[in-house]
């Protein structure tokens, strides 16, 4: 009896696991993404533009946006990066095992 892992079916366990979560959090942006669009047309439709609070409020939304965007976006390839670092181990435990 042979007690050492099957690493093909690890690795199609791990990929299939991977892009489930993958398939979620994109849904979850998407979802994300369209509501916070339709509190921004809200608010555009709704603000008086002349008015410097309203102007204030409009900047701020967009900085926080920005900010919080680009950290999702670095966090999205800090993410994807450890994904196929794990990717690669696998694959050169394989080829060390074989």
């Amino acid at each position: 009896m042979s007690t050492s892992p099957d690493l093909d079916q690890i690795r199609r366990s791990a990929l299939a696991v991977h892009d489930k979560a993958e398939n979620r959090h994109r849904t979850a942006l998407i979802v994300a993404v369209i509501l916070e669009a339709l509190f921004l047309a809200a608010f555009l439709l709704l603000a008086d533009l002349r008015n410097r609070t309203h102007l204030l409020l409009l900047l701020s939304t967009i900085a926080i946006y920005s900010i919080v965007g680009a950290g999702l976006l670095a966090l999205a390839a800090f993410v994807n990066r450890a994904t196929l670092r794990v990717l690669k181990a696998l694959e050169l435990l394989e080829s060390g095992h074989s």
